[in-house]
């Protein structure tokens, strides 16, 4: 694919992450919907995964695979459907979730919203760079960014993230060292 092509292709995908986040923030009704299926806590272990696909496309240079990922993100929150039995806790956390996101926007929760496209950034331009340890360690604090976060704004019902959390971590991490080795060694 050519440069030109990659850069259109990268910026339709993030523009329909951006549509998906205004579609969810202004149409309640398409967010409880969405919501009700993040109950499944199997998008809770999927998620992460999309860091490996936003990695490799990094490293790879490639605009497409990287908004393509992070759009696969976003929208995973409904893959699965409402599951029938839901832990309290997971109950608990979600609507405090909720609330925060239909809450009042301050100044202190845009900029820490805006840790997220940031986050984003460090760890495109970490592999990009074929940094692994900067990738590794943008990789850690996001996820525990989101723990830490969780626990302390939700409490009890936030340690419901912690074990997903925690797989995906070790998953990402692993895979992460693995691919990158693997890629090192072809010389891409």
């Amino acid at each position: 694919m050519n440069q030109k092509t990659d850069q259109i292709l990268g910026a339709t995908f993030l523009g329909l992450t951006l549509l998906f986040i205004i579609v969810s923030m202004t149409n309640a009704t398409f967010f409880h919907w969405v919501f009700e299926r993040h109950h499944n806590q199997w998008s809770w272990y999927l998620r992460p995964l999309f860091l490996l696909p936003f990695c490799f496309f990094a490293y790879r240079k490639c605009w497409t695979g990287m908004f393509f990922s992070i759009f696969a993100l976003f929208t995973s929150m409904f893959w699965f459907p409402k599951p029938s039995e839901i832990d309290p806790n997971v109950i608990e956390f979600l609507a405090f979730e909720k609330d925060y996101l239909y809450g009042e926007w301050t100044t202190s929760k845009i900029l820490l919203s805006l840790s997220i496209p940031i986050s984003f950034a460090a760890l495109g331009l970490a592999f990009w760079k074929r940094s692994l340890i900067i990738g590794l360690a943008v990789v850690i604090l996001m996820a525990t960014g989101k723990m830490v976060w969780s626990i302390e704004n939700a409490g009890e019902a936030g340690k419901s993230i912690v074990i997903p959390a925690i797989v995906g971590l070790f998953l990402c991490c692993g895979l992460i060292v693995f691919g990158f080795r693997r890629l090192s060694r072809k010389g891409e």
